[in-house]
């Protein structure tokens, strides 16, 4: 079973696809982060802003893809999420 980890290796491999089929089926902040993110790295901006709402946080503008990638594995480092 994936992990939020591998999802997080798969952004940081540019993967968005693979990673989006990992975080689709949660809906926690942390997962909703996630789910932004790759709405941002497909380039479906409005659809990202729903899910960084959803995350509780703003949709950096313009994007930080990389910024955003390394602040959320730190956040899941610090939840303790596998």
């Amino acid at each position: 079973m994936a992990t939020f980890n591998d999802a997080i290796e798969h952004l940081q491999n540019g993967d968005w696809d693979a990673a989006h089929r990992i975080v689709q089926a949660d809906s926690s902040l942390l997962g909703s982060w996630a789910h932004g993110i790759v709405h941002t790295m497909e380039g479906d901006l409005g659809n990202a802003a729903y899910w960084y709402r959803r995350a509780e946080r703003a949709l950096p503008d313009p994007p930080q893809i990389k910024a955003e990638i390394a602040a959320l594995k730190l956040a899941f480092e610090a939840a303790g999420i596998p």
